[in-house]
């Protein structure tokens, strides 16, 4: 079954070189009971870690039903492990706030790719604990913890027993029974090499090996082998490892991951909170830098699409000198007529003026905007009244005193109440009110809603004595058009008011709202950047955390780690296990931070009065972006915890 052969294992200690094995050779047969004595520091449980391939020999041969393993990988290393040994060890090593059920079970996850729970019943109560199944370690006795992890050995059926020092820590009463059970595995069936330095515990062997200083000086047998060995198959060595879905380990790994978590709440709470606090930074940060894109949006939106808005500026008069104030190219509503019927491309064109009043109600007052407008701005700016109605055309041509007022006026003037037919007072002149503006919102500079509007000759003639119009609002009928259109007014303008050469310049402004509209929403994209890069620093930090935290379990759980690879768990497997961890930290951290940042976001629209808005796009982001967090940051501890070796991460103390 084992054939060792002139095997040597040394360990350095500084400058020093230990011996541990010196020239070991040995055979072991199938269905043998093997006892291995020594004092401390001889070597006994170095051969017994090189026979249950958690350790490798500097020199020498091993093989295994006469395959050469003293060479082979780790991962095929963690292969055999699985597939035919089970361990026994004197610190029992069982898994803490764990039950019983759960501890038997672990070792199917790396052979079957699944918890076995009636399996691992099964062998539980084949030891005597069917009535302890669901007890932690901590709530049994040595005995009890000593009789689980038998029942572990046992459970992937293995053909190899190695016990290290099984009754080292019992009384006599468990050490009783821990030998009984070993000898029925025996009687069974199964080989059992047991370390030892109880000479009592030795005679209950088959068979005695003592050694010193690294090599064998004894090799006694006591009873004869059963006749036939075991009469166990020899491929449960050499038959390939029984393959598992890939989905069915990721799934152990998952389950086993969030037990482990639930079992450090604290840790793992600091964890989520660095992950949550990033997340829901990142989710409000780009919330408020798209509500303050989509506020300008609207209030552009407000404005008109595709418009022109020309207004007059300063030329010379005649004879070459500029007046007082400035001689002013001026615009009226003819010329708003006129480009509106001859030039192509142009839908509508509104002439307008703009100033200051005073609008009063019975014993309330407030100075406002008064504006001017044609008939059409309404329809050109998206503002058609909520209550009530426009003024017409036939309004406008006869000077009417109508007026719609926006939602702060009703407020603040009007009382609250319904103002259609109400007569209001703009500069001590009455007029009837005929409707309401739709509400645009205010911000820190500027209040929409606190504004009138009147028929623009009503403006010029009855309220500001105006004979010429403030600005020509031109509507083109295609963002295409734009460009084009606003050529042409500039020439039919300066054409009609026979602008000199010299000042054609700057006799007329005209502005393209298309893109005012266009840098105003590159510089809310910036902002919203610059604050996403922000709040992905505080993420960043998280992550870090993240990895320490992971760190730290490694450094905590040295010893489960070695012992799951002495079960079979190969470099993968622990790797995934930790990745699994770190992931599930980060998605638990980026949902409660996605979740924190919309009552952020709401609490900010319902308090401060700021526009918010998350995007499905943003939640998607920082939900895989705290997935690759965890992926990232956890990648570096998870590694340094595969590449552990079994034997010194059993020792690690």
């Amino acid at each position: 079954m084992l054939a060792l052969r002139g095997i040597h294992k040394r360990y350095r200690m500084g400058n020093e070189v230990i011996r541990a094995l010196h020239d070991v050779s040995l055979t072991i047969e199938d269905g043998d009971f093997v006892a291995i004595m020594g004092p401390s520091g001889s070597g006994k449980s170095t051969l017994m870690h090189v026979m249950g391939l958690l350790d490798v020999p500097d020199d020498g041969s091993f093989r295994i039903d006469g395959r050469e393993v003293s060479r082979l990988s780790e991962d095929e290393l963690a292969v055999l492990r699985r597939k035919a040994i089970g361990f026994i060890f004197q610190q029992f090593n069982l898994l803490p706030r764990t039950s019983a059920l759960e501890n038997v079970s672990m070792p199917l996850i790396y052979s079957e790719g699944k918890l076995d729970l009636e399996r691992a019943r099964g062998l539980l109560e084949r030891v005597g604990l069917g009535d302890r199944q669901r007890h932690q370690s901590n709530e049994m006795s040595g005995g009890q913890q000593q009789r689980v992890a038998i029942a572990r050995a046992l459970v992937n059926r293995p053909r190899l027993i190695l016990a290290d020092e099984p009754t080292g820590n019992l009384d006599s009463s468990s050490e009783r029974e821990i030998l009984g059970i070993l000898k029925e595995l025996n009687a069974a069936g199964i080989t059992i090499v047991i370390v030892t330095h109880e000479p009592e515990i030795a005679q209950q062997a088959r068979r005695i090996i003592r050694m010193r200083d690294g090599a064998i000086v004894s090799d006694e047998r006591l009873q004869p082998l059963p006749r036939g060995g075991a009469g166990r198959p020899t491929e449960g060595w050499t038959g390939a490892a029984k393959p598992t879905a890939a989905w069915k380990n990721l799934v152990q790994h998952f389950q086993q991951g969030i037990r482990t978590l639930a079992a450090n709440k604290v840790r793992t709470g600091l964890s989520i909170l660095g992950i949550l606090i990033g997340v829901a930074a990142v989710v409000a940060m780009m919330a408020l830098g798209r509500g303050a894109q989509k506020a300008i949006e609207d209030q552009l939106a407000s404005l008109g699409s595709n418009l022109l808005i020309v207004r007059a500026g300063a030329h010379r008069g005649a004879g070459g000198v500029v007046g007082e104030a400035g001689a002013l190219a001026t615009l009226s509503i003819d010329d708003a007529r006129v480009i509106r019927e001859r030039i192509p491309g142009v839908r509508e064109t509104s002439a307008a003026v703009r100033g200051r009043g005073q609008v009063a109600y019975l014993n309330r007052n407030r100075a406002t905007t008064v504006l001017g407008a044609s008939a059409v701005y309404a329809r050109m700016h998206a503002d058609l009244p909520t209550v009530g109605r426009f003024f017409a055309d036939e309004e406008d041509r006869r000077r009417a005193r109508v007026a719609v007022v926006g939602a702060t006026l009703v407020r603040e003037v009007l009382g609250g109440r319904n103002p259609i037919g109400e007569t209001i007072k703009i500069n001590k002149i009455g007029f009837q009110v005929i409707g309401v503006l739709p509400e645009k919102g205010a911000n820190a500079f500027h209040d929409q809603d606190d504004r009138v509007i009147i028929p623009v000759q009503t403006a010029m003639r009855r309220v500001f004595g105006k004979d010429n119009v403030d600005f020509i609002e031109v509507e083109v009928s295609s963002p295409d058009q734009t460009s084009e259109v606003e050529t042409r007014t500039r020439e039919l303008l300066l054409s009609s008011h026979k602008v000199p050469p010299s000042q054609r310049e700057t006799a007329f402004d005209i502005r393209n709202m298309a893109e005012i509209q266009a840098a105003l929403t590159a510089s809310t994209r910036v902002m919203t950047l610059l604050l996403s890069i922000i709040a992905a620093i505080s993420l960043l930090v998280g992550g870090i955390g993240i990895m320490n935290i992971m760190l730290v379990s490694v450094t905590e759980r040295t010893r489960e780690i070695g012992l799951r690879k002495a079960v079979g768990a190969r470099r993968r497997d622990i790797l995934s296990q930790f990745l699994v961890e770190a992931v599930v930290i980060s998605l638990i951290g980026g949902v409660c931070g996605i979740a924190l940042a919309w009552v952020i976001s709401m609490a900010l629209s319902f308090f401060a009065g700021w526009t918010t808005s998350i995007s499905p796009g943003s939640v998607l982001v920082a939900f895989f972006f705290s997935a690759g967090i965890g992926v990232a940051f956890g990648l570096y501890p998870a590694r340094q915890a595969s590449r552990l070796p079994p034997i010194d991460a059993l020792r690690y103390e």
